[in-house]
């Protein structure tokens, strides 16, 4: 997320500089935003506050979120019979999905269990540190073992809620059983109070992007349901998502097995070039080059990222094509790549809860994502399927001799 630049005002006491890895006397310089919530916060230098954004600006989100406790809406819907109710009845949503509240108290983690940093305040102190958002960590064999079995874990706990998902069945049921599953294996669901995400794991439906909170909204036939699941587990955080047709109305929907397989193609095409040397910014002209055959559109919103002890740290990993990402694969080293494909727009809009990411025309999405660990050779999946795991490719429909845009006869991605 961009940060807005910090403005100059006049200021005769020392304060001490609001960024986390400072510890010079603040300048002259003030966040916008803050001044916006009632708030003083003043940093050293214009350099120091782009330092810190990332930390800095969850205050906002705490200050928002308390705020609109104390000020409520103006614009309020009716809750139904069993007391849910849409909380932002006067935003212009982009399709038809409604987030349905209250959500369900944030669930408990016994003390047992390793926590990261942020467990409790909601702030990833770790990731904030100058060094670490710029160098990318070159694993120990040790550490590879740790990045290992935190990813065998994750995987586990997808499948087991991705069998769970039906007709019928809440995105928070969902949670429930993502939550549950992580601390049966003794593991920290890594979103839960991630930057404040109040859930422990995101359920993105049809137009929604990424960072779908789950809710009390009932799944229905004919639905995209991408389940994104992260465990902490022994310092190390594994993370992996995948897209669901739910019901079988939705695998005969054209436009969703469209959406669909392009995403789960352009991850495994990208896959294929990860290996020592590999460019990241290479992975984009490939994923843009496979949505294309679709007829699909690729975010540019979000991108892979660096993970081992870190939840997100370097390499950023963008999609899209002829981006200007940094920097090569080495062995050793622990990413991401995660490409979020539409059959619209690749421009996305961000419900009122400041997590929700929707597409900017309300037309379906779809989402894969793998942990991946560079080998001397080539690369290895940590987050592989397994045999028996769900979900899995649907055969794409055919229509008057075109398959998904790209016409019969030609080379077809995935085929």
């Amino acid at each position: 997320m961009d940060q807005a630049p910090a403005k100059e005002i006049v200021v005769d006491k020392k304060r001490k500089c609001e960024g986390g890895d400072c510890e010079n006397d603040a300048g002259s310089l003030q966040c916008p935003n803050c001044q916006k919530l009632g708030k003083e916060s003043y940093f050293c230098s214009q350099d120091c506050f782009k330092r810190n954004w990332s930390t800095h600006k969850q205050a906002h989100k705490a200050a928002n979120s308390m705020l609109s406790s104390i000020f409520p809406p103006k614009v309020v819907s009716e809750p139904d019979a069993d007391g849910h109710f849409n909380p932002f009845p006067a935003f212009p949503f982009t399709g038809s999905l409604r987030p349905v509240y209250p959500l369900s108290p944030r669930r408990a983690v016994p003390e047992s269990i390793q926590l990261p940093d942020y467990s409790k305040a909601g702030i990833p102190i770790s990731e904030q540190k100058f060094g670490v958002r710029n160098k990318i960590k070159i694993l120990t064999k040790e550490e590879q073992e740790g990045m290992r079995k935190v990813c065998r874990l994750a995987r586990e706990v997808l499948d087991i809620a991705a069998r769970e998902m039906k007709p019928g069945v809440t995105t928070d049921h969902i949670d429930k059983v993502v939550h549950e599953a992580c601390l049966a294996r003794n593991s920290y669901p890594s979103p839960l109070n991630y930057c404040h995400f109040p859930k422990s794991v995101c359920t993105s439906v049809n137009e929604v992007i990424c960072h779908g909170i789950p809710d009390h909204r009932p799944l229905e036939d004919g639905d995209i349901l991408n389940i994104d699941v992260t465990l902490y587990h022994n310092g190390f955080h594994g993370d992996l998502n995948e897209s669901y047709y739910v019901g079988p109305a939705s695998a005969q929907n054209s436009d969703n097995v469209r959406v669909v397989e392009a995403a789960r193609n352009c991850l495994d095409e990208a896959i294929k070039l990860v290996k020592p040397g590999a460019l990241f910014r290479s992975y984009g002209d490939t994923i843009e080059k496979v949505a294309k055959t679709y007829d699909c559109s690729v975010v540019k919103t979000y991108c892979g990222h660096g993970i081992n002890q870190l939840f997100h740290c370097a390499p950023n990993v963008p999609h899209y094509a002829k981006n200007k990402a940094v920097g090569e694969a080495k062995p050793g080293m622990c990413f991401t790549i995660e490409p979020m494909i539409t059959l619209g727009t690749h421009r996305d809009k961000t419900w009122p809860d400041d997590w929700t990411s929707v597409t900017a025309d309300g037309k379906r999405t779809a989402q894969f994502e793998h942990t991946l660990l560079v080998t001397e050779t080539g690369v290895e999946v940590l987050t592989a399927r397994l045999a028996d795991s769900p979900g899995g490719p649907v055969e794409l429909p055919k229509t008057n001799g075109v398959t998904n845009g790209v016409t019969n006869g030609e080379t077809k991605v995935g085929a």
